[in-house]
């Protein structure tokens, strides 16, 4: 009878390192001599346990134990429940079977519902090195197909202990000063909306014209309140869009909420639209009037049809000043308060018509206009610069980890043991 394949136990152990060594001709790159290469189901104990996953419908929101899942967030919720709890060593690395989510867990926790691989590193790995390894593997994402049996065909550099520590040291340097960035830049586009609302408030409570006003010897009372239909006209003009197939089709979903902005839109035929459509002309104001998306204003710069859900208004002076109130929180306070009361409210003719509109000389609005246009400008800049920002931490993170496990970062010690010895007490 022909022999089997010897069982680990019978491996010698050099045997059993060539067993977990990667040959140099599948090496995925270069690494520093005193380094070597291990297949990655080498490098860890699978310590899932199958029986103990608390389901996610029984989250709490606070509890004794931390609840890991694969979720994007560390923590996916809480149990009262300790004996679900994990008492294996820590720490571990939480995989994301599905969502290729790679966690850190160095507290007592317990695993969440399906979804999730614990995996405790072989003692040749600093948990922390490995949990930054392997968020170094590109693996791709298979959707909601689980990706753990993808592990078969990946390996990960291993680098001398002491040069692993070193490693995770110079990383976390790094990390750290590029989280500060990201923590400034994030700050600069969360309060952007709420600069602009600042801004508009100032504009309509004559602040940000005080200056010009004295320069001009205009007074302060030159202010006043009038209904919305003393200085605009609401149009409502139905058409069959049979008629208009490549007008361009804009509705709701169609503009950005608070700042004025059309994002992509498609033509009538693309659309295929089949009920009345309101036609709107270039200069005029499109407004939404059901009630969630009063915040979306639009100057259209065009010719063609909205939705039966929006009314085209014409300013009767200037438009980019009536638009701009539009956008203002004043004026959003106020349209919110009124409407009808139906399964989705809306906002009527004769409701918008009487709404409250704060007025100034023509001059005046100009100035506000023009003001307003180019601290919009200034404003949109540094929120897409900051945006930027954010985007390139990412690259610049993977970057650094890609350098890390590379032997790049200018940490290694080429005098240092093979990390080959490590493997060998393993």
């Amino acid at each position: 009878m022909a022999r089997g394949k010897k069982k680990d136990k019978e491996l010698t152990i050099e045997e059993r390192l060539q067993q977990a060594l990667v040959p140099v001709e599948e090496q995925p790159y270069s690494v520093p001599k005193n380094w070597c290469w291990v297949k990655l189901l080498e490098t860890f104990i699978n310590c899932t346990d199958s029986k103990k996953k608390v389901q996610k419908n029984t989250y709490l929101d606070d509890g004794l134990l931390a609840v890991v899942d694969q979720g994007q967030e560390l923590v996916g919720g809480y149990t009262n429940d300790e004996n679900m709890a994990y008492f294996g060593d820590l720490p571990v690395i939480i995989f994301g079977d599905h969502t290729r989510c790679i966690k850190y867990v160095d507290f007592r926790f317990a695993q969440g519902a399906d979804g999730i691989k614990v995996l405790k590193p072989k003692t040749f790995y600093r948990p922390k090195a490995f949990y930054y390894a392997l968020q170094e593997l590109d693996i791709p994402n298979m959707g909601y197909r689980r990706h753990f049996p993808l592990f078969t065909q990946y390996s990960l550099p291993l680098p001398p202990l002491a040069e692993q520590q070193r490693i995770v040291d110079r990383i976390e340097s790094l990390f750290a000063k590029l989280d500060e960035a990201k923590e400034k830049a994030q700050a600069v586009v969360d309060s952007f909306e709420a600069r602009k609302t600042a801004i508009l408030h100032k504009a309509f409570t004559g602040e940000l014209t005080a200056k010009w006003r004295q320069e001009n010897g205009i007074p302060s009372n030159c202010w006043k309140e009038v209904c919305f239909d003393e200085i605009a006209a609401v149009k409502s003009n139905l058409v069959d869009p049979k008629d208009y197939q490549d007008f361009p089709h804009i509705a709701p979903d169609n503009i950005e909420k608070k700042t004025g902005v059309l994002l992509e839109y498609r033509t009538i035929r693309e659309d295929k639209v089949k009920s009345g459509k309101h036609r709107f002309y270039t200069g005029q104001i499109l407004y939404s009037k059901i009630r969630p998306y009063l915040s979306k204003v639009v100057i259209a710069d065009f010719d063609g049809l909205c939705s039966a859900d929006m009314y085209p208004v014409e300013a009767k002076e200037n438009t980019r000043y009536l638009w701009y109130y539009m956008l203002s929180d004043e004026f959003l306070q106020q349209a919110s308060s009124v409407g009808s009361r139906s399964v989705l409210p809306k906002i009527n003719q004769k409701e918008l018509s009487a709404l409250r509109v704060k007025i100034t000389s023509p001059d005046e609005q100009k100035q506000i206009v023009d003001i307003l246009d180019s601290l919009f400008i200034k404003e949109q800049q540094a929120k897409e610069t900051a945006e930027a920002v954010l985007n390139q931490i990412e690259t610049m993170k993977k970057s650094i980890l890609a350098r890390a496990f590379r032997g790049e970062l200018g940490t290694n010690d080429p005098e240092e043991e093979s990390a080959v010895g490590l493997l060998k007490q393993v």
